[in-house]
């Protein structure tokens, strides 16, 4: 039996469920660590410590303080629905190779001991998918709209992004800023590759 538009939920907009829960669970954690004993950030990534490697699944959900959280919390939500717009496996596929080439990035070259929380390796590593995703094959149509994204997202983060590699202040982490960035430009290339062996990409 066929389903009809009005027995199932736009899958266009379910698709978009993704990155708003895993917003809302940064939130929720983030209040826990507020009201509970302790703090949460010794689960972060804590470079050339090998239990420290832990941290790559847990740090982008911690913060180190409401004021970080908020500023991760803008742009994450713009820069995470523009990922998941092309369906939620996306999303969490790029999330988790974002992470994990960011962890690992951050992990390596950050100085021993350095404990590293928050959100913006996934939003820098958006930013890179976003922005490389352009010289994905498709229709020409698609390859139009993709650009347009990028010309805007460049527009909009483009010197917020340079100055967090670049011109990173004290305590903030500019390697993860960068190789969160790589990791989304390696998921952006690794869909360029499959598509081009597939002979060709279906829209989303």
């Amino acid at each position: 039996m066929t389903a009809t538009p009005q027995q199932n939920p736009p899958s266009r907009l379910r698709r978009f469920a993704a990155p708003v829960l895993l917003l809302a669970i940064m939130w929720v954690v983030q209040l826990a660590d507020s009201v509970l004993p302790g703090s949460f950030s010794g689960f972060g990534i804590r470079s050339w410590d090998p239990v420290g490697l832990a941290g790559i699944l847990f740090a982008p959900l911690l913060h180190a303080s409401w004021a970080h959280l908020i500023a991760n919390s803008g742009p994450f939500l713009v820069l995470g629905l523009l990922v998941a717009a092309e369906g939620a496996r996306r999303f969490w596929a790029v999330t988790g190779v974002v992470a994990v080439v960011g962890g690992l990035g951050t992990w390596m070259v950050n100085a021993p001991g350095t404990l590293t929380v928050g959100a913006s390796g996934l939003v820098f590593g958006y930013f890179g998918y976003l922005v490389v995703r352009v010289f994905a094959p498709g229709r020409v149509s698609h390859r139009i709209l993709y650009a347009v994204i990028a010309l805007v997202v460049i527009g909009v983060y483009g010197a917020t992004m340079l100055a967090g590699v670049f011109a990173a202040a004290a305590g903030v982490s500019w390697q993860g800023h960068l190789f969160g960035a790589v990791g989304g430009g390696v998921v952006a290339l690794a869909g360029r590759r499959r598509a081009l062996a597939g002979g060709g990409v279906r829209a989303p």
